[in-house]
């Protein structure tokens, strides 16, 4: 059975006719005719009798059939119309590839979308970095958030912000005076840094940015090293990624380091920027940093001015029995 057979059959129907079916299909009757014996043949099932010359009327099978065809092809209309909403990217589905690290900013993407492209959904698929490129190089995923990454073979890396590393330092130390570091203050001071196995692109960018680094303490996780930081008797830091809301352990200071920044991008296997991607990338860019709070300074105080003296009016006494004020 073929949609083309049950749109010739309600044709039919509605015009009570082969000759005028075919006028409105800009076929001809006898096309009709034959389309329609098919479908019949096909369901076992008479559906047309003929009622006059030039007209034809349903059978009773063809009146139960006669809404089951419509809502066929309405559902055929809609897929349509769902795939080319998906080819022209304001429907669909893309899996994005993400970490919590970057929940703040994929939000804020996300709502964004939302206005714009409300039946284009965007699933959150959390993986560690290394399983995020792959998924994205096998199909599993559409895209992903990456950090540090330069190149990756097979896949096309499109910038979408970038981000400040953080420092960890004692809070007694000299240094932790300072709101913001430059890498040069540092690059004495013994750093707990992750081997290069570990995350390569991420080592690469640090010790790019301290050619003269000390190493200090081995790195394990960045909760088990800030433990160490604070307590150990020879001070020493170590630098990490924005993951979220820092411990509060007051022996600790927390400094943002003015260089380098980390490249955020989105990677797309090549060729893969579909339009729903390419809307996905263009909320992601478009999502600044919160603006910080801007203190202005309290306007100077305004002098008070003194009234000018106005002359006294003197006016008679009022009598003793006159009634006062209402």
């Amino acid at each position: 059975m073929e949609l083309r057979q049950l749109e010739y059959f309600v044709a039919v129907a509605e015009e009570h006719g082969l000759a005028r079916a075919a006028e409105r299909l800009r076929t001809t009757a006898e096309a009709v005719a034959e389309l329609i014996g098919a479908l019949e043949g096909d369901l076992g099932l008479r559906l047309l009798d003929p009622a006059s010359p030039g007209h034809v009327r349903l059978t009773a099978a063809g009146e139960r059939l006669l809404p089951e065809a419509r809502a066929a092809l309405a559902a055929a209309g809609r897929v349509r119309e769902t795939a080319a909403g998906i080819a022209g990217g304001t429907d669909g589905l893309v899996r994005l590839g993400t970490s919590r690290a970057f929940s703040d900013r994929v939000y804020r993407a996300l709502g964004v979308l939302a206005l714009r492209r409300p039946r284009l959904r965007v699933r959150q698929e959390r993986a560690p970095q290394e399983a995020r490129l792959a998924a994205v190089l096998s199909g599993t995923f559409d895209a992903a958030l990456v950090r540090a990454v330069r190149r990756v073979e097979g896949m096309v890396l499109y910038p979408v912000w970038t981000e400040p590393l953080l420092v960890a330092l004692p809070a007694g130390h000299p240094l932790a005076a300072s709101d913001e570091l430059h890498p040069a203050q540092l690059a004495h001071l013994p750093l707990r840094l992750a081997p290069r196995a570990v995350n390569p692109a991420f080592h690469d960018l640090v010790t790019g940015a301290l050619p003269h680094w000390t190493p200090g303490p081995p790195f394990t996780t960045l909760r088990a090293t800030l433990d160490d930081l604070a307590g150990a008797a020879e001070p020493s830091w170590t630098v990490f990624h924005p993951v979220g809301p820092l411990p509060r352990d007051r022996r600790l200071a927390f400094r943002t380091l003015r260089a380098p920044r980390v490249p955020v991008s989105l990677a797309v296997r090549a060729g893969g920027l579909v339009p729903a991607v390419q809307a996905l990338l263009e909320a992601l860019t478009g999502t600044a940093d919160p603006p910080a709070p801007v203190t202005r300074p309290a306007p100077p105080p305004v002098p008070l001015r003194t009234a000018p003296r106005q002359a006294t009016v003197r006016t008679a006494p009022a009598p003793a029995d006159a009634p006062g004020p209402p």
